[in-house]
């Protein structure tokens, strides 16, 4: 594919300067569902109406936190985001905007007076300002393809902006007479990512902004093909402006096609406004390289980095650069767990971070000079985002029983809850609990896995229970709160849930978190059934009706185990699985990741690794399957192709398995939808209550 010079300067002549846009709309604005609990039951039309609180961002002068509340319509079929402002200790909590379309990447500007935020105008999302009350909102540009996310300049002299350009040559560039064709022409890699044929990339932009208009828009990778941020998720985390706001970095992998496809080698690069130099500064550094952020005084710059190229589940480390000696430090060398995030402390000394830890994501702070780590909070609980304020820090918390809500923390005290978004509705819902336990691998070593227990759980009893089977495949099975595999639901339908941290997991350290690289259907797998084993022998546990479930990775776990589960299990479900792994290993579009994960190739003979995954694909095992299978996939999936999903389900139907094959057209690796999502949680129950409740099922 090529882009040429000509398509990049179309798109960016037509970004022009705009001092006013129309926001009227007659479409109904979404607000806070009037949730009907009865008799404490838990369902998946209550997790679809629950406010997802997100992005706190304190103000300039460390009073007032700006941060998200959206809700999903089910009649609707979509959701909304909309904003409030409350004081920093929580009180005053007050919506500002009401609009059909939701309000995103909102950042104070010009002291605390006023707000920028992404909005919809028109069929694009625009930068809009309004003051800090929500009055006298006014969009203030006019990008012809939209702004996908921005970040000002500390000055608030500059706008630095994400947009699609023209990425390949189209159909109608070559045969410019034949207009409604509808064919591609491909000439390498990375034509799909995801869930799109790639027809457009991201590029970072910069512009003047006065607080009324953007002008003089640049494209800082003009006439280049490569992502600025990466694709699929990259964003305004991908840039960073210097202090004195007289250079940025941004983040970009400056490959195509086959070299983009087998490499994750992504550099941070230094651009200056003055006269348009950039420098990359993690040159030599292989692996990803993410998440730029300056101290305060400019004199450091910190950032996430892998160190193997092809590696995406790597360990995380904080890099920190020295702007004057050029010196980077792994400042966390000596502490063998991965970072998700981080935040500069305000003396510029240390720095705070959340990593997976032993089964939750707690909040810690390390120091930039001793590299020492200490633990600001750790509980049965997550911690998501950090956003630091005048002497606290403040974040999100979630756990199996509660969503997202916003928290304060402070060294040497007790966290603080801010919000309570959805305490009124759940305090309607039966509460569940939970038990660590510690469970003996076939290696001697000893797993963390989490029990979840139903409400009004009696001993005495027993349930049927789920094995939950993480995908990733390396993501941590922590305290984790999600909209589609939520644990407190399944346990609320009378389930005990299995959620063991198997070997491939990130708390554990970096051996524990890379083992399962090149050894699929292996450790992992033995961990899974130690874990069954573990508790089938609890007397509260039905072990006539247990159930494996998952996705994408956990989809090819359950595929394996039902060819190898000897009986364990009565039921299954796998959705966006792995069930061929040859054919995934060409379906599949990140490269990297099948090489890095299967070791290789299936027609590279010599290559052991390589052959003894592909040796333990769950399609070669298909005549032991023996057990009722349901399948859902989502049809825009290209990461791991719906027809993975096909091929289990034919398998199973051929061999007289009963089975279900759930197909959502319109989604892609995930369900988002609101009525899909719903659906899949009813499918989801109705297959599980089928095979491990008989004597409740009622046919259908």
């Amino acid at each position: 594919m090529n882009l040429t010079t000509k398509s990049i300067m179309a798109s960016v002549m037509a970004m022009a300067t705009v001092t006013s846009c129309s926001t009227a709309s007659d479409e109904q604005i979404i607000e806070k569902p009037d949730l009907k609990i009865e008799n404490g039951q838990f369902t998946p039309e209550i997790l679809c109406g629950l406010g997802k609180v997100s992005g706190v961002q304190v103000s300039p002068d460390g009073n007032k936190l700006l941060y998200g509340v959206a809700y999903d319509n089910l009649e609707l079929n979509k959701g909304n985001r909309e904003l409030w402002v409350m004081n920093a200790d929580g009180s005053e909590q007050t919506r500002i905007t009401r609009t059909p379309y939701s309000e995103n990447n909102e950042t104070w500007i010009e002291g605390g007076k006023k707000i920028a935020f992404l909005g919809k105008e028109g069929e694009t999302m625009q930068v809009f300002v309004m003051d800090a009350d929500g009055s006298n909102r006014k969009c203030v540009s006019n990008i012809k393809d939209g702004v996908d996310g921005f970040v000002i300049s500390p000055d608030e002299k500059k706008i630095a902006f994400i947009s699609q350009v023209k990425y390949g040559e189209y159909i109608t560039d070559k045969h410019p007479d034949l207009k409604k064709s509808t064919a591609r022409i491909i000439d390498d890699m990375m034509y799909r990512h995801w869930d799109e044929w790639v027809t457009t990339i991201p590029h970072t932009f910069v512009g003047d902004f006065n607080g009324n208009e953007i002008s003089n828009v640049l494209d800082l990778l003009e006439g280049e093909q490569f992502e600025a941020p990466m694709k699929p998720f990259g964003g305004i985390e991908s840039i960073a402006w210097a202090p004195d706001s007289e250079s940025l970095i941004y983040v970009s992998r400056k490959k195509v096609g086959k070299e983009y496809a087998i490499s994750t080698n992504s550099d941070l690069y230094q651009y200056f406004v003055a006269d348009g130099r950039t420098v990359n500064l993690t040159e030599g550094m292989m692996g990803y390289d993410t998440c730029p952020a300056f101290s305060h005084d400019g004199s450091k710059l910190a950032w996430l980095s892998m160190e193997h190229d092809g590696c995406e589940s790597d360990k995380n480390r904080i890099f920190v650069l020295d702007i004057a000696s050029g010196e980077k430090t792994d400042i966390t060398v000596d502490w063998d767990y991965s970072v998700d995030t981080f935040a500069w402390a305000n003396d510029d000394k240390s720095i705070f971070f959340i990593a997976p830890y032993q089964g939750s994501i707690p909040v810690f702070k390390i120091d930039v000079a001793t590299h020492q780590v200490a633990t600001i909070d750790n509980g049965e609980y997550d911690y998501a985002g950090l956003f630091v304020g005048k002497d606290q820090v403040y974040t999100l918390r979630h756990s199996y029983s509660t969503p997202n809500e916003i928290y304060a923390l402070a060294e040497g005290k007790q966290p603080v809850k801010l919000t309570s978004v959805n305490d009124e509705v759940l305090a309607q819902i039966n509460p569940i609990s939970w038990e660590k336990h510690l469970i003996p691998t076939t290696d001697g070593k000893l797993m963390t896995t989490w029990v979840i227990l139903p409400p009004n759980f009696d001993p005495n009893k027993k349930y049927p229970a789920i094995l939950y089977c993480q995908g990733g495949p390396q993501s941590p099975v922590s305290q984790f709160w999600s909209s589609r595999w939520n644990l407190r639901l399944m346990a609320s339908n009378g389930y005990i849930v299995i959620a063991p941290n198997r070997r491939g997991l990130p708390g554990f350290g970096t051996e524990w978190n890379a083992q399962i690289s090149g050894d699929y259907g292996g450790q992992n797998m033995k961990d899974y059934l130690s874990a069954v084993d573990y508790m089938k022998e609890k007397p509260y546990v039905d072990a006539e009706h247990i159930g494996a479930v998952g996705a994408s990775y956990g989809g090819f776990s359950v595929y394996w185990l039902a060819g190898h589960h000897e009986g364990r299990f009565a039921a299954f479900i796998a959705h966006a699985g792995i069930f061929n792994i040859e054919s995934q290993y060409l379906e599949t579009e990140e490269m990297w990741f099948a090489n890095w994960d299967m070791g290789g190739a299936y027609w590279e003979k010599d290559n052991a690794i390589a052959q003894n995954t592909f040796a333990n694909s769950p399609h070669k095992f298909v005549q032991n399957w023996d057990t009722p299978i349901l399948v859902t996939v989502g049809e825009k999936d290209y990461r791991i192709v719906f027809t993975q999903g096909m091929m289990a389900f034919n398998a199973a139907k051929l061999r007289g398995i009963p089975a279900r094959f759930v197909s959502f057209p319109d989604e892609n690796h995930w369900i988002l939808k609101p009525q899909n999502s719903v659906c899949w949680q009813r499918e989801f129950f109705a297959w599980l209550d089928q095979w491990l409740k008989p004597e409740t099922h009622t046919a259908e």
